[in-house]
Order: structure tokens, then C-alpha cells, then sequence
């Protein structure tokens, strides 16, 4: 059995208690480099808007449900 290290995941929580409705679902795409977060599934956007610092905002009937973060393995290194 591989030994899991659970410090990482536990760093989720306040994610997850401050995301709309409390549910969090997660995807990495390594060949993208892109992080996937959604807040609702299954998710339907309607409109998006790509910020500044690389993060694009899906919305659905005006809430965000979800964000695509890109670049992501170059915002936290690895430890």
C-alpha cells in the first residue's frame, strides 16, 4: 500500500467552506497545465471572462460555477 499524506488535502477545507453551496470538484490537466475547479455539476456556463492574472471565470445565469486557472503548476512549486 502506498502511503497517502493527507496535510495537503486537508489545506481544502476553507475551499470548500467558502465555495458557493460547499461543493468543490477538482481537475488537473497536465498537458494543459490548466486547473479545472467547479462549484456546480454538472455545469453549464453561459458567459466566462478571462482575468488578468490567467484564471477564466465560468458563470451560469450570473453566478460563477466554476474556474479554469491556467498556468497552474507554475503558481505553487512543488514541495
Amino acid at each position: 500500500m502506498v502511503p497517502v499524506t493527507i496535510d495537503r488535502y486537508m489545506q481544502l477545507i476553507p475551499a470548500v467552506k467558502h465555495s458557493p453551496k460547499h461543493y468543490l470538484w477538482a481537475s488537473y490537466d497536465a498537458e494543459a497545465d490548466v486547473l479545472y475547479v467547479n462549484f456546480k455539476k454538472p455545469r453549464h456556463a453561459d458567459d466566462s471572462e478571462l482575468t488578468d492574472d490567467d484564471v477564466i471565470i465560468h458563470y451560469e445565469q450570473g453566478e460563477v460555477i466554476g474556474l479554469a486557472i491556467l498556468n497552474a503548476s507554475q503558481r505553487f512549486p512543488e514541495s
